[in-house]
């Protein structure tokens, strides 16, 4: 398991009110902003105090051992935008809240149309990114590009630029707003344009097919789909002997996926992968 590095989400660690013990792994930090946007329609805590939760992330598993963390970026898929099945249970898979509040429209005002919406997701994004760069130099974070169309991605590649942000001098730039369609030729054209720049993508919640389509083009990238398919349909591996019905947060399960996609076609199986789930 050395050369594995995981890819814990702020969900889950901001729950441990004791120190955390040294980490074993390598690892980065999962924002949890899908979540955040999902269930709540944006951020329930500042940059201030994000940042010092990485801190203390960093600090007590280890500085040697954080590779980098995302920012507060805000997500550009319609359904996280617009919201969907708001009837059902905010605890639902399938329950979106919508960020009209966080797009600063008022309970009777109009929607805005989907480019308008992307846009602010993007500022917000880049900003937030300055602000946590700023107030904590100290700590690694990394620029995250947002958007739903080509032209959008590279219009928030544009926001970085005229803030003076250099993205080739980064070790690493998050792709978000991928999962759902990340075995899409929409996207596979995405990471190619990105990536012929000279950018080094990390993709978030890229599944198996989408890396069979370009994962070449990616650095690393995360994904809870093993999870989710465990869980949903039942696996349980013969040789674990936990109580839980699933190998759905097993670590064996998670190893059992990472070797399948390392033994994977070489035209792809050489990319770092993070086990772990990105919130």
């Amino acid at each position: 398991m050395d050369d594995i590095a995981l890819f814990p989400s702020r969900t889950r660690l901001a729950r441990r009110k004791t120190p955390f013990p040294k980490a074993l792994h390598d690892f980065a930090l999962d924002s949890g902003g899908f979540t955040e946007l999902k269930k709540f329609g944006g951020w329930r805590i500042s940059a201030e105090e994000y940042a010092a939760e990485v801190r203390r992330y960093r600090d007590q598993l280890g500085p040697e051992r954080m590779l980098w963390a995302a920012p507060q970026d805000c997500m550009c898929e319609p359904w996280v935008i617009y919201g969907k099945n708001q009837h059902l249970d905010p605890r639902s898979d399938d329950y979106f809240h919508g960020t009209r509040e966080l797009r600063g429209l008022g309970p009777h005002e109009p929607e805005q149309d989907l480019t308008t919406a992307v846009r602010i997701h993007q500022q917000l994004t880049v900003n937030n990114f300055l602000e946590l760069i700023r107030i904590a130099p100290d700590l690694p974070f990394i620029p995250v590009l947002q958007g739903w169309t080509l032209a959008d991605y590279f219009h928030c590649k544009r926001l970085y630029e005229e803030a003076g942000v250099d993205l080739t001098t980064y070790p690493v730039v998050g792709l978000g707003s991928v999962c759902r369609r990340e075995d899409t030729d929409e996207i596979a054209e995405i990471v190619d344009a990105l990536s012929s720049t000279g950018l080094r993508l990390h993709g978030f919640g890229v599944k198996t097919d989408g890396l069979g389509m370009y994962g070449d083009q990616l650095v690393s990238a995360d994904s809870q789909a093993w999870s989710y398919g465990y869980r949903k349909r039942g696996i349980k591996l013969s040789q674990c002997t936990h109580r839980a019905k699933t190998c759905a947060y097993c670590l064996e399960g998670a190893l059992d996926w990472y070797r399948r996609v390392k033994d994977a076609p070489p035209s792809w199986r050489q990319m770092t992968f993070d086990v772990g789930a990105a919130a």
